[in-house]
């Protein structure tokens, strides 16, 4: 069963052919290419063999996990399950205890270089790592090891991509993202908790191209966090109007005005949510009437938060503006929030420094 491919593996476990192309093709959808690849794509996955997976868990409260076990697209169930092979997932596998570590070390001392690491929960790193400990191992330790030889390292949910909520400030266990902890590449499938559309989106590209798809400067990939979300919002032409909610429940409300008022930070936010959506492409939370928390930022707990407090007043928040220039608007406000806090931080050192007005940051 090793040599088996993907599709005779799907098409045991009676998986039909059109179930079979529908899958590619909604691959090929999320991926944002055109329907002329999904050829390729099932060509691809009529080859390939399922990559074996190993799948750490940290700091994290599972929610990315769960995000995958309730996938809905493609709708057969636990579908996305047979596209790898998961070797190692310490919520749901059978073995435990010493059964369980050594089904991790056969996979990292066997696998070497061909099996891909999922990373869930932020790691640990303070008081050398104690916060956070699995058979006796800090988390940083086990990281460290198998993604050195992962074939391919992907952090799930924020708390693996930024720290999330475990960074939030002050961090007291000094937790961190993977890619902080290891140095090396890492694809970053952001979100609290991530889209699982996403994450099967991600492999498939992996084993159709024979890459990783093409990342953002935060590790993300673009076809999934390449689009603001204000500009896909469905209560984008509300914003425009300068028709919002003001109070929760109140008209406004009730006729699906935009939620900017109320915190969304859409805005300022970059995912595909609006276009693939929640629990088979029902809805979303902004769709559900919740504001959109930026949940797919780095340290969107700290950047992000009050999460109910509109954005700060900016430029172009008027009747017509264009999320772009809300967007402007909000970096300008952070770099000048940066600014102050550089100076103020300046004239504190001078006043316990005062001897010829040097300062210890400098140079």
């Amino acid at each position: 069963m090793d040599r088996e491919s993907i599709y005779s593996h799907l098409t045991r476990k009676g998986v039909s052919r059109r179930d079979f192309l529908k899958f590619c093709a909604g691959a090929a959808a999320t991926l944002g290419i055109c329907s002329s690849s999904v050829p390729r794509i099932a060509e691809a996955l009529e080859k390939a063999q399922r990559p074996s997976v190993v799948w750490l868990h940290f700091s994290e409260c599972t929610g990315d996990s769960e995000s995958v076990l309730r996938a809905t697209k493609p709708t057969l169930s636990q579908l996305i399950l047979d596209i790898i092979s998961l070797d190692y997932h310490e919520t749901i596998m059978a073995p435990s205890g010493f059964a369980a570590e050594k089904s991790l070390q056969d996979i990292i001392r066997n696998k070497k270089g061909k099996y891909i690491a999922v990373y869930e929960g932020a790691v640990p790193i303070k008081d050398g790592g104690v916060y956070c400990c699995v058979a006796g191992r800090s988390a940083e330790q086990i990281v460290k090891e198998v993604s050195a030889g992962a074939a391919v390292n992907i952090a799930v949910g924020n708390c693996a991509c930024f720290g999330g909520v475990a960074a939030a400030s002050p961090n007291p266990t000094g937790a961190a993202g993977i890619k902080d902890v290891i140095g090396g590449r890492v694809v970053n499938i952001a979100g609290c908790p991530m889209n699982s559309e996403n994450f099967t989106a991600t492999i498939v590209h992996y084993l159709t191209f024979g890459t990783l798809p093409d990342l953002d400067g935060n590790g993300r990939p673009r076809f999934a966090f390449g689009k603001l979300i204000h500009n896909n919002c469905e209560r984008r032409a509300h914003f425009d109007a300068g028709q919002f909610v003001r109070k929760w429940g109140d008209e406004g409300a009730r006729q699906g005005w935009c939620l900017y008022e109320m915190g969304c930070k859409g805005p300022m936010a970059y995912q595909n949510c609006p276009t693939i959506k929640w629990n088979g492409g029902t809805s979303w939370p902004v769709q559900a009437g919740h504001p959109c928390i930026a949940c797919a930022a780095p340290s969107n707990w700290d950047t992000a938060y009050p999460f109910y407090q509109r954005l700060p007043e900016v430029p172009g928040a008027g009747l017509t503006a264009t999320a772009d220039k809300i967007g402007l608007g909000v970096a300008a406000a952070a770099a000048a929030g940066v600014a102050a806090h550089a100076a103020i931080r300046y004239v504190n050192k001078k006043k316990c420094n005062p001897e010829k007005g040097e300062d210890k940051d400098n140079g």
